[in-house]
Order: structure tokens, then C-alpha cells, then sequence
């Protein structure tokens, strides 16, 4: 519901990279795929705790962005979204689905390093190089861990499928890409003719309901490899 609510609003990225010092940027006028999900799930579960001041909003915006839900520089973000459904569980604000059943019959071995071997495409490790090294910990830190997702041959409109993933759920597309975990993100929504992706689509330029299913969309995609899924408790 509250995904809806954003559907049409531009997508533009780099939205949380407008100051040299870390802050919590609230923008719902514009949205990139990480922050369509973070706003999102944080109004679903401040809605869910009957919390309705923009206090409480901002609060758990920046419980779910930040690592231990503390703001404390650049570094503190959680910045590879393995990293930000392992802080998140521990914070118990999601779950993510594993299962030795089917569909889930991939296995992903994270091996990361993106942002420390691509500084300069980041403007906050360009301008304060310091935060290559503590990035690369949390990188070194992430890889080797290993996570069940639901490769793309598997993403069809089937009992199987259904039952594992349902509407509203965190959909994290991973991919072959090398030095990341997660190529994107959106929320599940089931219609009849299958899954599809709410995202704040690069492609659309806009927030949508992709009128393909997932499954044609993962299949546009060759890096693309599958999905996992995550539950908002």
C-alpha cells in the first residue's frame, strides 16, 4: 500500500549524496530502488507500531540505513544490501526467506568489493579516500557468507513460487556482476499471470509496477541471476 502511494515519483539516484558530512536525507520525492524500499518499509513499520509523528518516521529511517541504527559517518551506512537485511534481522525489522525446498535452489557465496576497488565512482570516497579502508573491512567482513535464493528459471507463476514469496515482500535481485551482491530492488506483487516487480525503475525513470512479470524482466537482464526475499516482520 504505502509502495502505491509512491507509484509516478521520479527515480533519480544519488539522492542520500546532496552533503559532504553524513546526515539522514528524507526525499520521497525522488527515489532510487534503495531508497523506494528503506521509505517504504520504514512507513509500514511505524504503521504497524501505531507510530504516526515524522519523529518517529525519521527515527526508523535511520534505524533501517544505518548499521546498529547509528549515524555515525559515511562508513556507518549500510551500503551492500547483504549487509542491510543481516543489520535489519539483527534489529528485528526483517527476515530474510531460506529454504532448502524448492524454489530456492541456488546458493550465493558473497564475494564483494566494489566500493573499495571503485572509489571514484563514489563521491564521498572521492573526496575522503579514509573511508576506502573501513568500507573494504565491512566488504571482507560480508564475503564467504552464503544465502539460498530462487535462481531466475525457477521465477514462474507456480504453487511453489507463491507459496515462498507473497505480496509486499522485499524482492533483491542478485546478479553475476562481479564485486556485488544485489543488482536491484522492489517489492513483490502477484497478478494473475504471475510475479512482478513495485520499483523505482531506471528504465521508467519513474516508481512502477513493471507490466512484465519478473520473470521476463529477469530474463532481459543476462547478469541478472535470481532473487531472494525478504519478509517486513
Amino acid at each position: 500500500w504505502y509502495a502505491r502511494q509512491l507509484m509516478g515519483r521520479p527515480y533519480v539516484a544519488h539522492t542520500l549524496e546532496v552533503r559532504d558530512d553524513e546526515q539522514l536525507i528524507v526525499n520521497l520525492r525522488q527515489l532510487d530502488c534503495t531508497t523506494l524500499v528503506e521509505n517504504v518499509t520504514a512507513l509500514t513499520l511505524c504503521a504497524r507500531k501505531g507510530q504516526k509523528t515524522f519523529a518517529d518516521y525519521t527515527t526508523m529511517l535511520r534505524q533501517l540505513r544505518y548499521r546498529g541504527g547509528r549515524l555515525d559517518g559515511y562508513p556507518s551506512r549500510l551500503h551492500y544490501f547483504s549487509d542491510w537485511i543481516g543489520d535489519n534481522t539483527s534489529m528485528g525489522f526483517v527476515r530474510e526467506r531460506q529454504s532448502t525446498e524448492a524454489p530456492f535452489t541456488a546458493v550465493q557465496t558473497l564475494s564483494v568489493n566494489y566500493m573499495s576497488t571503485h572509489p571514484q565512482a563514489y563521491k564521498a570516497l572521492r573526496q575522503h579516500p579514509e573511508y576506502v579502508e573501513p568500507i573494504a573491512r565491512q566488504e571482507r567482513t560480508l564475503s564467504g557468507q552464503r544465502f539460498r535464493y530462487i535462481p531466475k528459471s525457477q521465477v514462474k507463476n507456480t504453487e511453489a513460487l507463491r507459496r515462498m514469496v507473497h505480496d509486499g515482500d522485499i524482492i533483491a535481485i542478485t546478479t553475476s556482476k562481479a564485486g556485488l551482491d544485489i543488482a536491484h530492488l522492489g517489492f513483490a506483487v502477484w497478478r494473475k499471470d504471475g510475479l512482478h516487480l513495485l520499483n523505482a525503475s531506471q528504465l521508467h525513470k519513474r516508481v512502477v509496477e513493471e507490466p512484465m512479470t519478473l520473470g521476463q524482466y529477469l530474463a532481459k537482464h543476462p547478469s541478472h541471476t535470481g532473487i531472494r526475499v525478504i519478509t517486513i516482520l
